[in-house]
């Protein structure tokens, strides 16, 4: 349908007369309408379904839901509900708060901050309609083991001792709670407004991140992304991949166009996948929101785990494939 779609649009143009078909221009073109249409209809179907399901849950459900519970237990349920629950930037210095006070221990906070902004339902769902189930699988897993193992490196490393020293003076009981909708009514109302949300934060960049896609899909020459980025330079492309993610500012959702222009250029599955991680979990923002909770010693202990963890990713990937 979106495939049609697109190709409507460009035979429109190129009987107008403003296009060539089979152009550099026109393949962009076709690529930049079949995402948008594609990307955004699948948002707004699976924030508003996911809205509906999550009008029950809030932060504080999570914080409680972990605590208490074996070391190994909390971490996994950490990373599962970091997965499930796609709380933005903004929340991560009042969740770090309510599970540091909570007794939760601070490397299980970091696996639940690790898979928070790169795991999420809504990226997931709209990552399998655009690359595929398998390849979506892959990053999914990879981003549960980065999580897993990048909680126990930093509390191994005593992050502990780094967390700002306000946090330890806030009490449970000060966080104030969220109350969420139980009727189907106010559910609706409640997942209308994460669509509103959601939506109004991120289209900019998904549009941003497709445009990206279609110039890197229709002008960029096969020939010159497998001399760069293909197989034989994979040994540096997934580090400068990483590297190159940390200054983008978007998030999972947003940089899929790019990931699947690059696929479709024959970039190696690892790389792209290094390249989305680091977009997602190491952003600039991100890191200067976490600034706020722990010192720079630790937010940089912080950010190369993850830098390592995201190379070594794309290398095992490419390797396997």
């Amino acid at each position: 349908m979106f495939d049609a779609l697109a190709t409507y649009c460009i035979e429109a143009l190129a009987q107008l007369g403003l296009i060539e078909r089979h152009s550099h221009l026109a393949d962009a073109l076709h690529f930049f309408v079949q995402d948008v249409t594609k990307i955004f209809s699948l948002l707004l179907g699976v924030i508003y379904v996911m809205g509906m399901a999550r009008a029950l849950l809030s932060p504080e459900r999570v914080r409680d839901y972990v605590r208490g519970k074996p070391r190994w237990l909390s971490r996994t349920l950490a990373i599962l509900l970091g997965a499930v629950t796609p709380f933005c930037s903004c929340s991560s210095v009042p969740l770090f708060i309510g599970f540091v006070e909570a007794g939760i221990p601070v490397g299980v906070t970091f696996s639940f901050l690790i898979a928070s902004p790169m795991i999420n339902e809504v990226a997931v769902l709209v990552l399998a309609g655009t690359i595929g189930l398998y390849r979506t699988l892959l990053y999914v897993g990879a981003g549960l083991v980065v999580a897993y193992v990048g909680g126990v490196a930093m509390e191994l490393l005593g992050a502990r001792r780094w967390v700002e020293d306000y946090v330890w003076q806030i009490q449970v009981g000060d966080a104030p709670t969220s109350k969420r909708p139980t009727d189907l009514k106010a559910r609706h109302a409640f997942a209308a407004g994460e669509v509103r949300e959601i939506v109004g934060r991120i289209w900019r960049w998904v549009l941003i991140g497709v445009a990206l896609g279609a110039i890197f899909h229709g002008f960029v020459p096969q020939a010159w992304v497998a001399e760069h980025l293909g197989r034989g330079s994979s040994l540096f492309s997934v580090p400068a991949a990483v590297l190159l993610g940390i200054p983008l500012y978007s998030n999972a959702t947003g940089v899929i166009p790019i990931v699947e222009a690059l696929l479709g250029k024959g970039v190696p599955i690892g790389t792209v996948l290094a390249l989305m991680m680091s977009i997602a979990a190491l952003s600039l923002p991100e890191m200067l929101i976490l600034r706020k909770v722990i010192h720079w010693r630790a937010l940089a202990l912080y950010a190369s785990l993850l830098a390592v963890a995201f190379t070594l990713v794309g290398w095992t990937f490419n390797a396997i494939a």
